[in-house]
């Protein structure tokens, strides 16, 4: 059973990687007309574009596609290939000067990973678009994941990798999923508050509870600022207002608190977008507020937990 996005019908995702600079981009294209979507942008250092459209007093109703990209602020450039791409599929807003798509971006930061000077372009947003399918979504360090890395409380030369992860979860009729990039400075943690991806020590052993670490000495530990960001995609088929994505996107923040720790530093620019594609009646709210936090939260340790399989992954670029 497909266990993520690309589960709802019209929902394709595609992504560029560079493996050897380790960054790339992940695009998310949405049905013929597009979705209904809001965001919640929370953290010290967010790099996004569109945002501000996906709130619930401001006139767009619909987004066609969404942007999720490494290379920092310089991988926004990215976004404009996936404009280019649906203007030519003939997706967009029409206005006089012919048909607008609305495509939200957002950010990570991973240029001290691999090559600082190869980012996503407006080529490579081009590309994951060419490369967009309905197959379930891969787990790990594939697209915008490509450089994503977890627990930087001791700098890079002590953290994790992190990656993408997806999850499922059905409400009712209803279903909820998740696409998370895990790049954030704390470590994720599972249900039971275990650390399963995060900082190490010089030694390698893993250190349990870097949050603490950070308590006890006021924050004094050295890394890089402004270089973390967990993004989080959240899809259902739950018919749902501009306004009701809008709080479930705010309850996908609290699905990251649950699986991260520390969360939304200031060092951390995280982003959450909520769509919804239609076709089934919603639940209660408090009951999809309750699954997208947990869809998140699995979504963020199947993220890490399977970074391992395209550790080895030969070859300079793909579109997947």
């Amino acid at each position: 059973m497909n266990q993520s996005l690309t589960a709802f019908f019209g929902v394709r995702v595609g992504h560029w990687t560079n493996f050897d600079a380790r960054t790339g981009c992940t695009v998310i294209l949405f049905p013929t007309g597009g979705v209904v979507m809001s965001a919640e942008v929370r953290g010290g250092a967010p790099g996004t574009r569109e945002t501000p459209l996906l709130a619930p007093d401001k006139a767009v109703e619909k987004v066609h596609g969404l942007l999720l990209t490494g290379g920092s602020a310089y991988g926004l450039a990215a976004a404009t290939g996936v404009t280019a791409w649906l203007e030519q599929q003939g997706e967009g807003v029409l206005t006089p000067g012919g048909r607008v798509p609305i495509v939200p971006c957002a950010v990570i930061f991973d240029l001290a990973v691999g090559d600082p000077k190869i980012r996503p372009s407006e080529q490579s947003g081009f590309a994951a678009c060419e490369a967009a399918s309905s197959h379930e979504i891969e787990n790990g360090q594939i697209g915008v994941g490509a450089g994503a890395m977890t627990g930087k409380l001791l700098g890079f030369a002590h953290a994790e990798s992190g990656g993408i992860g997806s999850a499922l979860l059905h409400v009712g009729e209803a279903r909820v999923s998740a696409l998370v990039v895990a790049n954030p400075t704390g470590d994720i943690v599972d249900e039971s508050g275990k650390v399963v991806a995060g900082t190490r020590k010089t030694d390698g052993s893993r250190l349990t509870d870097a949050e603490r670490l950070e308590i006890l000495t006021l924050g004094q530990n050295r890394f890089l600022q402004h270089t973390n960001t967990t993004l989080i995609a959240v899809g259902t088929d739950a018919i749902l207002t501009k306004l009701e994505c809008s709080i479930l996107a705010q309850a996908a923040q609290m699905g990251l608190a649950r699986g991260t720790r520390p969360s939304h530093t200031p060092h951390d620019g995280d982003t959450s977008f909520v769509f919804s594609v239609g076709g089934v009646p919603a639940p209660p709210m408090i009951a999809l507020v309750a699954a997208v936090q947990s869809v998140v939260h699995q979504a963020l340790i199947n993220a890490v937990g399977y970074h391992q399989n395209l550790m080895n992954t030969v070859g300079k670029t793909t579109s997947s």
